[in-house]
């Protein structure tokens, strides 16, 4: 068997967390690398998760370096780059940060090895993640029912690779079997019958089946899972959504990160005090700009040191926010003001929903970086 690395990003989420737990704990003779990039502006919520999640694992979690040692002056991983792009903040524009302190210093870590780059996206989500454009790294999600990579995907469904895919599956099912499906896997995409209708449709003959045939169709490409003799998470049927990461987090004693904890925020309601409850959404730097106001005015009162050193990075017309500054979020009025639209919007949801504390999560994660969240 050709020598493969196996690697999972921790990013101080709850996701990769997760991720790691689960394959210790159903594949232990997979020899995982566990990497993490820190920026330096992390929660200590965030640091705190990756230090109980060592103790869990029993292995070191590396960290890799965005810069080498003693090539900066700054306070921060994130502060050098900063100064690099003089002063000019990252934004959903300009993700900077992402780029230089998550994906560069990935690719460097990883080198020219073939790799396998275990990816933490749920069953529940709607997003690929980042696939990396190196031709020796593959990434696998093992929560989701369909494990392979959009690239793969594509390769394998299209159009001129039909008589191998039917060759595929002569060999890996039954004949009695195969003629049902053979309605599907023989059928070309086009605009009436969609690469995403055909994927659907082979998951549903059978998962097993469907990662057999992709892993004997890498073996005909340079990808790295080619390269394999054998690979154990094509037999895996499991769907991993976002309770089920909840509880292997707390099963397994690591727990979920600290900002997921609800605490309480009081605010007038036509003249009567309301309890609203206020959390933070996703790991990430502690000034992310894909934060929501509510999560600014949490940062203000649980971290009111980090809220006071977010502040100091905006000089010079460059904000988090392009619609106010932190010193203006900060004024007791607008903290009311984004606590009752808060607590208004969330009470209408709950009335409509019975998982309200998941349905935050959900919708966070429709946007920002998977790079820095999951």
């Amino acid at each position: 068997m050709a020598k493969i690395r196996h690697v999972l990003g921790i990013s101080g989420g709850k996701d990769s967390a997760a991720l790691a737990l689960y394959l210790r704990r159903l594949y232990p003779d997979l020899e995982i690398d566990y990497y993490t990039s820190d920026t330096g502006r992390e929660l200590d919520e965030t640091y705190a998760l990756i230090e109980r999640l060592k103790s869990a694992l029993g292995k070191d979690i590396t960290e890799i370096k965005p810069i080498e040692e003693n090539n900066t002056n700054a306070e921060s991983n994130f502060d050098h780059f900063l100064e690099l792009y003089g002063g000019y903040l990252p934004s959903s524009m300009a993700r900077w940060c992402t780029k230089k302190l998550k994906l560069e210093p990935f690719e460097n870590y990883i080198g020219n090895e073939p790799t396998i780059s275990y990816v933490g996206i749920r069953g529940d989500e709607d997003r690929e993640g980042y696939i990396s454009k190196k031709s020796n790294v593959q990434s696998i999600f093992p929560f989701r029912e369909n494990i392979w990579s959009e690239d793969v995907i594509k390769k394998i469904l299209s159009n001129q690779n039909i008589d191998q895919l039917v060759l595929l599956y002569e060999r890996a099912m039954e004949v009695k079997e195969l003629e049902e499906a053979l309605h599907y896997i023989s059928k070309p995409i086009n605009t009436s019958y969609t690469q995403k209708q055909k994927l659907e449709a082979l998951l549903r003959i059978g998962v097993k089946t469907f990662n057999q045939v992709v892993f004997q169709f890498l073996k005909t490409t340079d990808y790295p899972i080619g390269k394999l003799n054998s690979f154990p998470l094509i037999e895996n049927e499991d769907i991993i959504r976002l309770d089920d990461v909840f509880q292997i987090l707390e099963e397994s004693g690591v727990g979920a990160p600290g900002y997921y904890n609800k605490l309480d925020y009081e605010v007038e309601i036509d003249g009567e005090n309301k309890k609203g409850v206020y959390a933070r959404s996703r790991s990430g730097c502690f000034f992310c700009f894909y934060q929501q106001k509510i999560e600014w005015v949490w940062l203000l009162e649980q971290h009111p040191q980090l809220f006071e050193k977010a502040k100091t990075y905006e000089i010079d017309g460059y904000t988090w926010m392009q619609e106010e500054t932190l010193e203006e979020l900060s004024q007791p009025e607008r903290v009311i003001a984004i606590k009752k639209e808060h607590y208004l919007r969330t009470h209408r949801e709950q009335s409509k929903s019975d998982n309200n504390w998941q349905d935050d999560i959900l919708a966070a994660e429709g946007v920002g970086c998977a790079s820095c969240f999951i």
